[in-house]
């Protein structure tokens, strides 16, 4: 669809394509592209939904085709899709979209981390995900933002403290020695200024407990960020509001109440002592080794057991 024009000195520069869940507009992807692109190190592409799809996870549009508009981001060729996450990085390594594949998927920055279980809802992560999928490099990140401390300007730190891996990794593709059996989900904590250096982490169990309210109004049940931290910005996100229950329907939002957190060495807690954690991930979480112990034992005997009583 697009020829992706650049000028010359482009044409030695490796690929990058961004995507996100928080909107084509969001800063952070905003602030990603700017730093990318004044690295002149990159040619950028931008492929991402053309409104908030948070926590959407890997959801993908399978019935309907999606619309996509081109967008004016200075240095990167652009296009706002009204599809999920998934669905702007399956378009944009198409070739359907782009005259070329990417060389490295880039979904973020998120505004919110994302640690543990929350992996599994983030379409941040999903972004990523679905490069991975399809054989490319690719990495979600995410920054711990902090309503009352953190500003849109530590999007610029964050995409700026990114850059070494963003190269390192693209150099390792160049030379063919990157492996295409994961994919990296980077998070950055709240104090970027400050952070303890960059550290290799596992994917944790951190996970907010949550329950449902009744509500009268979506205003009343409050909103949270698509990381499904506690901590927003009022400022930061708008929120419809209907002040009426629509008749005969009932009103029921999410609350938290609780946390999960880790065990030493992983994301969530890596993250919260100022680390930048970077940690690996497959396409699905396996089950721990007991756990399939104990079903190796038991599906036999249940077949066998439950079988004979049905007779």
């Amino acid at each position: 669809m697009d020829n992706d024009n650049n000028n010359n000195s482009s044409d030695a520069m490796p690929t990058v394509m961004v995507t996100n869940d928080d909107g084509i507009d969001a800063p952070g992807l905003r602030s990603l592209v700017r730093v990318l692109v004044s690295s002149n190190r990159f040619r950028v592409l931008v492929c991402a939904p053309d409104s908030e799809k948070s926590a959407v996870s890997h959801s993908i549009t399978w019935r309907h085709p999606v619309a996509v508009k081109k967008v004016d981001i200075d240095g990167a060729t652009a296009y706002a899709v009204s599809g999920t996450p998934a669905d702007c990085t399956s378009l944009g390594i198409s070739e359907a979209l782009f005259s070329s594949v990417p060389d490295l998927v880039i979904s973020g920055i998120n505004m919110g981390s994302n640690c543990g279980y929350h992996i599994i809802y983030s379409g941040t992560v999903a972004g990523a995900r679905e490069a991975f999928f399809n054989d490319i490099p690719a990495v979600s990140v995410s920054y711990d933002w902090v309503g009352g401390k953190s500003s849109v300007d530590d999007y610029k730190l964050a995409a700026e403290a990114c850059l070494p891996i963003f190269s390192a990794i693209l150099a390792e593709i160049k030379n063919k020695s990157y492996p295409l059996r994961g994919f990296l989900n980077i998070d950055l904590p709240t104090d970027i200024t400050n952070h303890k250096g960059y550290k290799l982490t596992r994917q944790g169990k951190s996970i907010f407990k949550m329950g449902w309210k009744q509500v009268i109004s979506e205003r009343q049940g409050g909103k949270m960020l698509s990381s499904m931290e506690m901590e927003s910005d009022s400022s930061a996100r708008t929120e419809n509001d209907t002040s009426t229950v629509p008749a005969g329907h009932l009103l029921f939002k999410r609350e938290v109440r609780g946390a999960v957190l880790d065990e030493v060495d992983t994301d969530k807690l890596s993250l919260q002592e100022g680390y930048i954690t970077v940690t690996p991930l497959g396409a699905v979480s396996p089950a721990e080794t007991d756990v399939h112990s104990f079903f190796k034992e038991w599906l036999p005997s249940a077949i066998q057991q439950f079988s004979s009583s049905a007779l």
